[in-house]
């Protein structure tokens, strides 16, 4: 069962989108130096189908885009929502701390975080970072990362 523990519109997460974003908790990653250790516990409401339409039809036209921040511990059921999201339509993003894409995770999404947190390397604004940011164009993943890097 999918669980979140918080969600909120955020600008930064997915540039250029006004973003609806998740906090899914149940994370098995674990990561040293995480910024969210609360999300390690399978803890919050369950996210379905008829919580994000709801929420959908609450921020209608204001968001742009949904996405999943974690669900490395559920991915069908991450897969299964943005199919649902895809429908709508808005656009999706998954920030997954797993180094691979999960089989069959492409098509359904526009935006793809991957990698693990590895403090001594830094986060998405680190050029120093394990962590990409890609954009999905068909079957064409465009990495995007050095657009969070800071000065």
């Amino acid at each position: 069962m999918l669980r979140y523990a918080s969600y909120d519109i955020v600008f930064q997460e997915v540039p250029g989108e006004v973003t609806l974003a998740f906090n899914l908790s149940a994370c098995p990653n674990h990561c040293n130096g995480c910024h969210s250790p609360h999300l390690w516990k399978n803890t919050g409401e369950e996210l379905t189908e008829s919580v994000l339409s709801d929420l959908l039809t609450v921020y209608g036209d204001a968001i742009t885009c949904v996405c999943f921040m974690g669900g490395d511990g559920a991915p069908d059921e991450v897969l299964q929502l943005a199919t649902f999201v895809r429908d709508v339509p808005k656009k999706t993003a998954w920030y997954s701390g797993k180094s691979e894409l999960y089989e069959g995770a492409q098509p359904l999404f526009d935006y793809i975080k991957l990698g693990k947190y590895i403090h001594q390397l830094g986060g998405l604004n680190s050029p120093t970072t394990n962590q990409r940011f890609y954009r999905i164009e068909g079957s064409t993943m465009i990495d995007m990362t050095a657009i969070f890097y800071k000065p």
